[in-house]
């Protein structure tokens, strides 16, 4: 049996935040920004020394940005490690990692979406951490300030005060399958799930609450990265399905979900508040909760954050 994932300690003001950038390059105006909001709440932010570096599509060299990401993990004076922001280059990291050095370091809280789920999935393998599935640091919920305050507060009040956000709700969801379940939460992108399949990393949904969300995939891709993973068999014994937005991803890709995932006989909720849309709760991975499609709600049995 898998042990349950350690939870790191909430943050409390004067705590040390450190800011990496494990994918594509950053903005310097929207990290300004975002370090701001950080810093307002009493964090200590520290950037990594290539959080403002560019090597082609990426945010410095992959040598770089994994040397980032292990000082600030591996520090045990930070308390939570950040992701600038997504785009492409997190996948390139994971063989440039120390799994020991990590599961050794102390266990601290890690945010990032969309590109860093390939960082969640090794997190939860490698060092056995619940981690956050939220909005990044230049992200447009931190960055831009362009989606209102509403998800930056929640992702930091996760953070701070995590006994607070336990029951995730959004009243605007869709019940595909009707239904509950409990299970622990795992997933993240569909694209980058797909992009892990026959890695070590890759893991299983058995089990599991299932999130799903992803950005800019036409109907014909998101049939096939679902139906991947059909055949995979990661999909197998899965206890229940939650899917974000799917921020231009074309009018039917409920349908699609539905078509490919409700013959599994498990709850499917669309439509929940997570992704690259405009709303953006944080996702606590690695803890048990329950689905409740009715109340449009996911429950956790225990904070986040310890």
């Amino acid at each position: 049996m898998t042990p349950p994932a350690r939870r790191p300690s909430r943050l409390r003001p004067g705590d040390r935040v450190a800011v990496v950038a494990p994918s594509g390059p950053v903005p310097p105006d929207r990290l300004a920004r975002g370090c701001a909001q950080l810093r307002a709440r009493g964090l200590a932010v520290t950037l990594g020394a290539h959080v403002l570096a560019r090597h082609g599509r990426t945010a410095g060299t992959d040598d770089e940005r994994a040397a980032d990401l292990t000082a600030a993990w591996c520090d045990d004076g930070v308390a939570a490690v950040l992701c600038a922001r997504g785009g492409y280059g997190a996948l390139r990291l994971l063989d440039r990692l120390d799994a020991a050095a990590f599961a050794e370091a102390r266990p601290k809280a890690f945010v990032g979406s969309s590109d860093a789920t390939v960082l969640h999935r090794w997190l939860a393998r490698h060092a056995g951490v619940v981690t956050l599935y939220g909005p990044m640091v230049a992200g447009r919920a931190l960055g831009s300030g362009e989606l209102g305050p509403a998800w930056a507060d929640h992702l930091l009040r996760t953070l701070t005060a995590p006994a607070e956000v336990v029951e995730l709700g959004a009243p605007a969801a869709v019940e595909l399958v009707p239904g509950s379940a409990t299970g622990v939460v795992t997933g993240g992108n569909l694209n980058l799930l797909a992009a892990l399949q026959g890695s070590p990393e890759a893991g299983t949904g058995r089990g599991s609450i299932v999130l799903l969300e992803d950005v800019n995939k036409e109907s014909h891709r998101l049939d096939r990265l679902l139906t991947q993973l059909l055949r995979a068999g990661w999909f197998d014994g899965v206890a229940g399905v939650v899917a974000g937005t799917w921020a231009n991803c074309g009018p039917d890709a409920d349908e699609i979900l539905l078509e490919r995932l409700g013959p599994l006989g498990v709850p499917v909720l669309a439509g929940f508040d997570v992704g690259h849309g405009p709303r953006q709760l944080t996702i606590p991975l690695g803890v048990p909760a329950t689905l409740d499609t009715a109340r449009r709600s996911l429950r956790y049995a225990v904070p986040a954050l310890a």
